[in-house]
């Protein structure tokens, strides 16, 4: 049985890489002030942003390598059934 994410704390994460068309997508458990903080922290200090996704992953990044972030709520995931 599936668990229910609580949409309050749930932020989706997309990271532009400079010199690159890849981007960065994932979802975190934490809050968008705590990412924006986090990030901010990074950039201040000229160091790594180091985020935990919803699997447990670490990602970093270098703050020298990323030309935006952009966080968005999680949006409800929606499955049901229709009849004809």
């Amino acid at each position: 049985m599936a668990t229910k994410k609580n949409s309050e704390t749930a932020t989706q994460v997309r990271i532009g890489i400079s010199e690159s068309n890849q981007e960065l997508n994932f979802e975190t458990e934490s809050t968008r002030e705590e990412v924006a903080n986090l990030a901010t922290k990074a950039f201040e200090s000229n160091s790594s942003l180091i985020l935990t996704d919803s699997k447990d992953r670490t990602v970093i990044v270098p703050v020298a390598k990323i030309s935006f972030i952009e966080l968005g709520a999680t949006p409800d995931r929606k499955v049901g059934f229709t009849s004809l």
